[in-house]
């Protein structure tokens, strides 16, 4: 059904406001309490997919990447579907309009998806309020909530530590965690913000304001994490995992969006990341060791592909192009998939 309705329909319509349709209706079906817990049925997650992180049981390996849900609107409605956790972002300090339209491409050769979106966003002013009334219900507190940092774009580079410093400030007390995003190729100059010499201070302002409002006010610390492009060369990639461990980072998430093709501006998501995304993250686990969380992201489409990410040292795994393609079944049929592995699994060791 979800196949003739794409083909059907969304193929005809501008990306960026089929996106806009398809999440309103998740939003609306998930603000009634019965539909939502109808359709929650629909989509149960088994507990043999759970697992912990940071003393926390995530409902599922898989979560929803950064991207889709920009404002913190939709986290209800995405964990209704099956996803594990919500990152929610990119965030900027200020509300921007991102940049002109058009700003999304399917790419259907290869079911990617090219964005230059910029950060387009409301600001972490109204991200705080959504995120305070979200926590303020039983389901809003349960639920496993990552938040995407990006630096406004008009803030020049030498002021990016402030800019993500006050976004941190304000979401860090409602954060499952907070990554701190260097890696888009949308902002001008936001890549050059991976330069070990640079990212430092950004992250130790964003640690810094954190545990201001958090730490200091009787809270818990929340874990901090960095996010990588694809197109950083091996030794760069060594560099960040080098400076995570100096620093005291909880993890880091590989990887963002490519520059590597020529298909126009933006970022290029979907399949063909994949190949690069599980060398970034097996290359990151040798260097952090065991304890440091990584979210690997590019290119997971099937349950095989997560289970190849997970493999590679990931440990959790995220998917934004894969749910376009899939549809609303897509989280909770890799779920299952990779809990029903994890069920043979224990019982061929028990």
């Amino acid at each position: 059904m979800y196949r003739l309705l794409f083909n059907l329909v969304a193929l005809r319509t501008d990306p960026e406001v089929a996106h806009r349709v398809a999440f309103a209706l998740i939003r609306a079906v998930a603000a009634v309490p019965l539909a939502r817990r109808v359709v929650g049925s629909w989509y149960r997650v088994p507990p043999t997919a759970q697992v912990e992180v940071w003393g926390r049981t995530v409902p599922s390996v898989l979560g929803v990447a950064a991207g889709f849900d920009k404002d913190a609107r939709g986290v209800l409605g995405l964990t209704m579907l099956g996803f594990g956790f919500v990152e929610v972002g990119t965030v900027t300090a200020m509300p921007q309009p991102g940049n002109p339209k058009p700003r999304l491409w399917r790419v259907l050769a290869v079911h990617g998806l090219r964005n230059r979106m910029g950060f387009n966003n409301e600001g972490s002013a109204r991200a705080e309020h959504r995120l305070r009334r979200l926590r303020s219900t039983p389901e809003g507190r349960a639920a496993f909530v990552g938040v995407n940092l990006g630096k406004t774009k008009a803030t020049p580079l030498a002021g990016a530590p402030a800019d993500y410093a006050t976004s941190a400030e304000r979401l860090a007390p409602y954060a499952d965690y907070l990554v701190v995003n260097v890696s888009s190729p949308n902002t001008p100059g936001l890549r050059d913000l991976q330069a070990v010499e640079v990212l430092r201070p950004v992250l130790e302002a964003v640690r810094q304001a954190a545990d201001a409002a958090t730490v200091a006010q009787g809270g818990h610390r929340v874990p901090l994490l960095v996010k990588i492009a694809p197109d950083l060369a091996d030794e760069q990639v060594d560099e960040i995992a080098d400076l995570a461990l100096e620093l005291g980072l909880d993890g880091v998430v590989a990887v963002n969006t490519t520059i590597a093709h020529d298909l126009g501006d933006g970022g290029l998501s979907g399949p063909p990341l994949r190949s690069r995304g599980l060398t970034v993250v097996a290359r990151l686990r040798e260097r952090l060791g065991p304890d440091l969380v990584i979210i690997g992201v590019g290119g997971i489409t099937t349950a095989a592909d997560a289970a190849e990410y997970l493999a590679r040292g990931a440990t959790l795994v995220q998917g934004y192009t894969g749910f376009i393609y899939q549809g609303p079944s897509y989280a909770v049929r890799i779920a299952r998939a990779l809990g029903a592995a994890a069920a043979r699994a224990s019982s061929a060791s028990s």
